[in-house]
């Protein structure tokens, strides 16, 4: 494995992670509620009590954010080397693993973690290790 230096970034990932870190905590501290988007959007599917607001801004601010950072930095256009079919077949999946794990990586991986979670701990293990596995018999098996 080699590391590719032109496209290594280690500021802004730093910088992202920092960003992606204080703003679970001001949701965790002000509202008590779990950054996992999974959970957020499934409440907003669902429509509960007094719930709505904060979660809609939530995904508001995920949609608008790319679009307000281009403006100001250079964001290349992403590059998907996939048919439709494959990436209907990858959403399945992700929505079934996230349905069946009880949250995402964002509620596992980014806040159970920080928070220390059993739970969220196998859950990432889970997922890290079924997305190994995925990688390498997709480029070396099939590949």
């Amino acid at each position: 494995m080699t590391i590719d230096w032109i496209n290594f970034t280690p500021w802004s990932a730093l910088g992202g992670g920092i960003l992606i870190g204080v703003a679970i905590a001001i949701l965790l501290l002000s509202l008590g509620r779990i950054a996992g988007i999974s959970g957020i959007v499934s409440g907003l599917l669902h429509l509960r009590r007094k719930d709505t607001a904060w979660r809609a801004a939530f995904v508001l601010g995920l949609l608008i954010a790319p679009m307000l950072a281009q403006a100001f930095v250079y964001l290349p256009a992403p590059i998907i080397d996939a048919g439709w079919v494959v990436l209907v077949v990858a959403g399945l999946l992700v929505g079934f693993g996230t349905r069946t794990g009880a949250g995402c990586t964002s509620g596992h991986g980014v806040c159970g973690m920080s928070r220390l979670s059993p739970r969220s701990m196998v859950a990432t293990l889970t997922f890290m290790g079924a997305g190994f596995v995925t990688v390498f018999v997709v480029r070396h098996l099939l590949g």
